[in-house]
């Protein structure tokens, strides 16, 4: 099992009870994209007493920290996920919600081609498909 005080302290941050019990809800999910409101759920379920408030300043600051990544998918709200260092483009369901993870070399190297005939280097980069369940 991960260090939380650990991880929180090499990513500059102070060891407080409500960043160690976020980052512990954010570790054991399940769904690896969780908005504010499932990491509250979640709190709560567990009978931990987070507001929802410092919920949101938690994961600001885990954002600012590079603890946690933030997606604003089209048509909803901001999601998180923990930036396990690995790059990886998303798809999202447009009936369910749903978000999937995936990676393709093509599609990678691609992209870095289409940026050099347009004369610039690709720096970064995020591909989000919008898709639904075949009929």
């Amino acid at each position: 099992m991960p260090d939380e005080n650990l991880e929180l302290r090499k990513a500059g941050l102070k060891v407080t009870l409500p960043r160690v019990k976020i980052l512990q809800i954010l570790e054991a999910a399940t769904e690896p994209h969780m908005s504010a409101e499932d990491v509250y759920k979640a709190l709560m379920e567990a009978d931990e007493e987070v507001g929802l408030a410092t919920v949101y300043r938690v994961l600001t600051q885990f954002e600012s920290a590079g603890l946690v990544e933030r997606h604003n998918f089209d048509g909803g709200h901001s999601v998180f996920e923990l930036d396990r260092g690995d790059h990886h483009d998303h798809m999202v369901c447009v009936k369910t919600g749903k978000v999937i993870e995936f990676m393709n070399e093509e599609i990678e190297k691609l992209q870095y081609q289409i940026a050099e005939e347009y004369g610039y280097d690709l720096v970064e980069h995020n591909l989000v498909l919008y898709v639904k369940p075949k009929s």
